[in-house]
């Protein structure tokens, strides 16, 4: 039995549940510490383009909430492709108008960049083993 077919269903749910506590924390978190976040909004080089979606203190609350149903529906694999493509529209902004232009935020930038590229992979894949949707499938199927 190859390494894959014996680890790989536990590495879905492993990846799945960890790569989801940064969404669902860091949602919370525009919640818990929002005065802090709308300042560092206004602060950053492009904060402003914010203005253009609506104020951003009811776009901080919609992200946080993103974040946190995003976070938790990819946790257990639940619309875990729905779930990614919406966490997309919220790390892109977030990453354009917070990180963006300020070269002490390439620690974020890096970090958005790779959490890009793990909702593209939940995208493009779903959530794998041990998710509601691979049982959801299985009863269908």
């Amino acid at each position: 039995m190859s390494l894959q077919n014996r680890f790989g269903p536990a590495s879905d749910v492993v990846f799945r549940v960890l790569f989801s506590v940064v969404f669902i924390i860091g949602g919370m978190g525009h919640f818990g510490n929002s005065e802090t976040m709308l300042a560092a909004l206004e602060a950053a080089p492009l904060g402003h383009l914010a203005d253009l979606f609506g104020p951003p203190a009811m776009l901080l609350s919609l992200s946080g909430v993103a974040m946190i149903v995003g976070g938790i529906a990819l946790a257990v694999g639940f619309l875990a492709r729905w779930a990614a493509i919406g966490l997309i529209f919220v790390v892109i902004p977030i990453t354009v108008t917070v990180h963006l232009g300020d070269a002490t935020h390439i620690g974020h930038i890096l970090k958005n960049l790779a959490l890009l590229g793990g909702l593209i992979h939940f995208a493009a894949r779903g959530a794998g083993a041990y998710s509601i949707d691979a049982r959801l499938n299985n009863r269908a199927g």
